[in-house]
């Protein structure tokens, strides 16, 4: 099955100078957002108006069904982005470093069950 990505990039401008930019890709009904980057870290706001702001406008605009703002970040969180689980696949060539990873990853899973739960208590509306 062929997949066709589709790149979006928002960009701020001062005095005609792009200062800011935000690269999302968008594929089927859904934009993954987010990478940012900025000139300089002194524009208040900046990052949340490229990185989600723009991002709902794009996604209301396009009739896109999901706008995946992407992992991390309690800052979301009062911006209605619900917690998601994320995977991610690693092969490790060293079975040292294989065994270390499995053994945190067995630990690490009771955190983060209780770090999401917490998440989920600090979204500005109701969860089901």
């Amino acid at each position: 099955m062929l997949c066709l990505l589709k790149f979006r990039l928002c960009c701020a401008y001062l005095n005609h100078e792009i200062i800011a930019t935000s690269l999302y890709l968008v594929d089927g009904d859904t934009l993954y957002g987010r990478y940012w980057g900025a000139i300089e870290d002194s524009y208040d706001f900046l990052h949340f108006e490229l990185c989600y702001y723009q991002g709902i406008e794009y996604a209301i605009a396009s009739q896109l069904a999901v706008f995946d703002a992407g992992a991390q970040g309690e800052h979301k969180l009062v911006r209605g982005f619900e917690p998601v689980w994320r995977q991610s696949y690693h092969r490790l060539f060293q079975p040292d470093f294989q065994r270390a990873l499995e053994d945190f990853t067995k630990r690490e899973a009771d955190a983060l069950e209780h770090y999401f739960t917490e998440c989920l208590a600090k979204l500005p509306f109701k969860h089901q």
